[in-house]
């Protein structure tokens, strides 16, 4: 390598970096040795980490009523479909829920089993980083959720990988029916105040029946009638009393027709709400899987890390790169020393 290429990094190609490796290669060599011997010991003293999983796929999320109960097969759903993407991400975040998080970290006490200070500094944020570190979520091509967890031990590892998944269902049906609680609750007090006008228009109608007014309508054609038959007959006792009652017609019909006709709506829109009613109630009284599994998460019988192969093949690498580099600035330092030496 001559001193203008090393001094001159426009002209410094490979050539001139194959030439410096072929000067220092025992130096190289040595370099790889003593990062390998020393990853390699490292190495051993991580503790190894075994993984285990959980798959399972998303259910579409359907209103259980809509789906099962629904008497319009245009608007029912299919309770047992599978979910898509929604779904899946929907689940991911429930997954990644504090609610989930602490009562996994109080189950197994994992700021112990972490070996956490809970007096030391930060301990949250440490305990966090741990959790996130060995406990992942994640979304698989085919559109199914994947719960990963590491553990020292193989079996801790399986047990939260299936408490978690466990945990999923619960916590799920607790949002959604928390929301179907408090849509019950409006339906509800909405049937209670349906129920109660229409029982605040049956005694009013009540109270008119005992005037005597019982269908308006006929009772004026028939009192109309006989009204007419007895004045052409002379009969005139009969047709005061006649007119005694259609007196009477005449000053509460009209809100006896009213009354009358929105007690028939009302009736009428009690079944609906009735079955909104109904509906709701089902919601939020029914716990349903928000998933299907498809694989339970077993002890790994073999360590998932650490892969010391790759410890030490990262680290001989890193090593030679760094060296290689050293070298190039130490005989570019060279050169420019005996150019000022010359000089």
């Amino acid at each position: 390598m001559t001193e203008q290429q090393l001094t001159n990094p426009q002209e410094f190609n490979s050539l001139n970096l194959l030439e410096l490796i072929f000067k220092h290669w025992k130096k190289l060599v040595i370099i790889a040795i003593v990062s390998a011997v020393i990853a390699a010991a490292a190495s051993f003293l991580i503790r190894p980490k075994f993984k285990s999983s959980v798959i399972l796929f998303p259910a579409r999320q359907n209103s259980l009523s809509k789906s099962l109960l629904s008497e319009n097969p245009s608007m029912s759903q299919d309770v047992l479909q599978f979910g898509e993407e929604e779904e899946a991400e929907q689940l991911i975040q429930v997954l990644n829920s504090e609610e989930i998080r602490n009562k996994i970290v109080k189950k197994y006490n994992l700021m112990r089993h972490y070996d956490i200070d809970a007096n030391g500094s930060f301990p949250l944020t440490k305990l966090r980083s741990e959790y996130d570190d060995n406990i992942k979520f994640s979304r698989t091509e085919y559109l199914s959720v994947r719960i990963d967890v590491l553990d020292t031990d193989p079996d801790t590892a399986a047990m939260i990988a299936n408490d978690i998944a466990a945990l999923l269902d619960t916590v799920k049906n607790t949002i959604v029916q928390a929301r179907a609680k408090e849509a019950l609750i409006i339906v509800q007090g909405d049937l209670y105040a349906k129920e109660a006008r229409i029982k605040l228009l049956d005694d009013s109608l009540g109270t008119l029946r005992d005037k005597g007014v019982f269908d308006y309508e006929k009772q004026v054609e028939r009192l109309i009638e006989a009204y007419g038959k007895a004045v052409v007959g002379g009969n005139g006792g009969a047709a005061k009393t006649l007119q005694s009652q259609l007196d009477t017609l005449g000053k509460y019909g009209r809100a006896f027709v009213t009354l009358r006709d929105q007690l028939i709506y009302d009736v009428e829109n009690l079944s609906l709400i009735k079955k909104k009613y109904d509906d709701a109630k089902v919601d939020a009284d029914s716990f349903i899987k928000s998933y299907f599994l498809v694989d339970r998460a077993y002890p790994a019988e073999r360590k998932s890390s650490p892969v010391r192969w790759l410890i030490v093949l990262v680290s001989m690498v890193s090593s030679l790169l760094l060296g290689v580099i050293v070298l190039i600035g130490l005989e570019n330092y060279q050169q420019y020393r005996r150019k000022q030496q010359q000089a």
